[in-house]
């Protein structure tokens, strides 16, 4: 279904259920336009903010500005990110008025799509907010993603320093690669790494009942956890059983860690969390049936309707990722101290959402999609949001060339409870010393 192909009820449904961006995109704008959400977000506990790139400077701006609205407007206390859960602990020490820099803690989170300025600013931000405020109101940072996983590698040899120094050739040999390995680089059906990291968990759990011990078990566990993603294949016969579907399971029990630590006796939690990642984790389920649950399924199973899915979509413009040529590839190993590159896409195909959004609100917009679903709306709009579209779609790394032809099958009934519409798209900023230097 183009943009041309939309009927009048869904077009004038569109307009009429749009939420324009009169704020603009950047955080500390007045927040009279957002209000709509304390309707629309109304008992929900996680809000999953997504992507379609992440190399797109105008979604993190939105998205800083819809964390500084849920945070000081609707009670959010944790931003929960796609980024490394080893180095987490040292962001949030950083936001909650600990020693360090801001870009130094970002950069600890071993991601290049987060070492940006404008992820930067959400980190100063956290701290600012936090500034003055008692430990029990302010905001959290927290990695979910076992990636990455130096900080733990650390922590642990400074325990095992005090507990066990006879330990510590062992933690280096048979560990260390965790500090950088990423996920399905050392596929291993017997997972003997896994199993190395088990060990090492069931041990220090013998310390529990000391603080230190406690945060050794912490870090133990995400070791375990990055040494199954590293030791898994990408394919695999039963689509549960591979990297993606250990990543996204991962990373969903790390969101939901958030909200147990805080549960009291009645289950109930102060807890709110606002979940930064690309569309294809936030997602609430699959259009496709042959791929495993997502980040977002696994929550939406978990939690109901109390998780929001949030899909970001631009119209046109430029993005920053790995380009790399068409054919077999290294993986992201392979992209090692390479420089993410602006790609220039021009306007979003007809047949996309994207495209559909545009025809009816141009501007830079929300949409609550659950309206669309219910027996209050035009038969021809449930039917719209039932249908499978188009949509453009990337991650870190793009097709060189062909990155401006790709599309994917969406099915927003399956994916989203709402869109963020964004018109213009630009390359968003790294931070010093990753600027690539300008000719």
């Amino acid at each position: 279904m183009s943009a041309n192909d939309l009927g009048g009820d869904v077009t004038e449904w569109l307009s009429r259920n749009a939420v324009p961006l009169s704020g603009g995109l950047t955080a500390g704008a007045p927040t009279v336009d957002l209000q709509p959400l304390k309707e629309v977000l109304d008992g929900v506990r996680i809000v999953g903010l997504g992507e379609s790139t992440h190399g797109t400077r105008e979604f993190f701006q939105l998205k800083h500005r819809l964390l500084e609205y849920l945070v000081t407007e609707l009670g959010f206390t944790t931003l929960a990110m796609e980024a490394s859960a080893s180095a987490g602990p040292a962001v949030d020490a950083y936001v909650r008025g600990g020693v360090g820099n801001a870009a130094q803690v970002l950069t600890g989170l071993g991601f290049w799509t987060w070492r940006t300025e404008e992820v930067l600013d959400v980190i100063e931000w956290m701290r600012a907010y936090n500034d003055g405020r008692p430990a029990d109101e302010q905001i959290r940072f927290v990695g979910i993603d076992p990636q990455r996983s130096g900080d733990s590698l650390a922590v642990l040899e400074a325990f095992l320093t005090s507990v066990a120094p006879q330990r510590l050739p062992a933690l280096h040999s048979a560990l260390g690669v965790l500090a950088t390995a990423y996920p399905g680089s050392r596929p291993d059906p017997e997972q003997g790494l896994m199993h190395e990291a088990t060990r090492l968990l069931e041990y220090v759990r013998g310390y529990e009942d000391t603080p230190a011990g406690v945060v050794a078990v912490r870090h133990a566990r995400i070791l375990v956890r990055a040494a199954d993603l590293v030791t898994r294949n990408g394919q695999h016969p039963d689509p549960e059983r591979t990297v993606l579907a250990a990543r996204d399971r991962y990373m969903a029990e790390a969101v939901a860690d958030i909200l147990d630590d805080d549960s009291g006796d009645s289950g109930d939690s102060a807890a709110k969390v606002v979940l930064w990642g690309h569309n294809s984790h936030v997602a609430k389920g699959r259009t496709t049936d042959s791929l495993p649950p997502s980040l977002g399924g696994h929550l939406r199973e978990r939690y109901g309707d109390a998780y929001y899915a949030l899909g970001l979509l631009f119209g046109e413009g430029s993005f920053r990722a790995h380009r790399i040529w068409p054919g077999p590839w290294s993986g992201v190993g392979g992209l090692t101290g390479r420089i993410a590159e602006g790609n220039p896409i021009g306007p979003a195909p007809a047949t996309t959402v994207e495209a559909q959004l545009a025809a009816a609100t141009p501007t830079d917009h929300l949409l609550d999609l659950r309206p669309a679903t219910t027996d209050d709306a035009p038969q021809a709009v449930r039917e719209w949001a039932g249908a499978t579209h188009d949509t453009r779609s990337f991650g870190a790394l793009v097709t060189r060339w062909f990155y401006r032809r790709d599309v994917s099958q969406v099915r927003l009934t399956d994916e989203y409870d709402g869109l963020a519409y964004v018109a213009v798209s630009t390359d968003s900023r790294p931070v010093s010393p990753y600027r690539p230097v300008r000719p």
